[in-house]
């Protein structure tokens, strides 16, 4: 495994400070990694993605996330302020282009930050294309799992109090905003594994564990997740797919799961329509997950592709 040689503590103002590590060669081919979520924070195999005698990568925490701090703080964490976050990151190690890799919440900043800053972008590579539409929101944790896992949706239904399992989703982002972890930690738990579940291609369990909520460490990633839902990712509508002409020529590829029930096909298909310099590729027999067989190394192959390592 990669180990950083170096790593910093960045202040980004608003009572922020972010984790930052450097992997790879100093000098070398610059390329900066994030993390999906929000509030997942970037973990150890992401750093074999990259070719470490060639490349020079940066892997980060987003506000709240991981090691940064203050952890958990949805106060001015926006995906403008990660995108300021991002440029703040590129200036401060010194790359003048950046090669952006990315997954899910990630694609997301991506694509948010090139079609802001385009002339800061080597190449992208993103997989599992979410734009942060409401309509993507609603596929993934009502429509796909109501259609597709109905024994699952039913179980995650069902351990909302009788009132409020009209309309879950709602429900969940209600309590996961709750300030008292009493009521957000159960919910917390619950959604995380809701959500494991999608996103596996063979999960090992169909239901959500009965008592799982009641004890353990709150998982980060559903609190962060539901500020941004309840703020509709801080995007106007069709953002994103509306400015995928700033890509222009722009290098990249999107590895996308044909069976990704949190991040479908057609949202890749539609901003690779729209994006000259793109190829998508696509991996059968997988789901969300990285670890998914055959997608893990199909974002290897375009790293290396896109970093022109040959």
């Amino acid at each position: 495994m990669p180990r950083p040689f170096d790593a910093v503590m960045l202040d980004v103002d608003d009572g922020h400070w972010i984790y930052a590590e450097e992997i790879g060669t100093r000098g070398g081919i610059p390329a900066l990694f994030l993390h999906g979520g929000p509030g997942s924070g970037s973990q150890h195999g992401h750093r074999l993605l990259f070719d470490t005698a060639r490349v020079h990568a940066v892997l980060f925490d987003q506000r709240g996330a991981g090691r940064s701090h203050p952890y958990l703080a949805t106060h001015a964490n926006t995906t403008q302020h990660l995108v300021a976050d991002i440029e703040r990151i590129r200036v401060h190690f010194g790359f003048e282009k950046m090669l952006i890799v990315g997954g899910s919440w990630g694609s997301t900043l991506a694509l948010a930050y090139a079609e802001t800053h385009p002339e800061r972008v080597a190449g992208l590579v993103l997989r599992a294309v979410f734009l942060g539409t409401d309509a993507e929101v609603d596929w993934a944790f009502r429509r796909a799992p109501q259609q597709l896992r109905p024994d699952l949706y039913a179980s995650f239904a069902a351990a909302l109090p009788e009132g409020e399992r009209e309309d879950p989703l709602k429900s969940y982002v209600v309590r996961l905003t709750d300030p008292d972890p009493a009521v957000h930690g159960p919910a917390a738990r619950r959604w995380f594994q809701f959500e494991r579940i999608l996103s596996e291609f063979s999960p090992g369990a169909a239901t959500l564990t009965e008592g799982a909520a009641d004890t353990g460490r709150i998982p980060p990633t559903p609190i962060l997740e539901a500020h941004y839902i309840a703020n509709s990712f801080f995007l106007a509508p069709g953002q994103l797919l509306d400015g995928a002409s700033r890509l222009g020529s722009i290098p990249g590829v999107i590895v996308q799961s044909r069976y990704d029930l949190l991040c479908p096909p057609r949202v890749a298909y539609d901003i690779s329509r729209r994006w000259p310099g793109c190829r998508l590729e696509i991996v059968p027999g997988a789901g969300h997950s990285m670890n998914d067989p055959g997608v893990f190394d199909a974002m290897k192959r375009a790293v290396t592709e896109l970093a022109g390592i040959k």
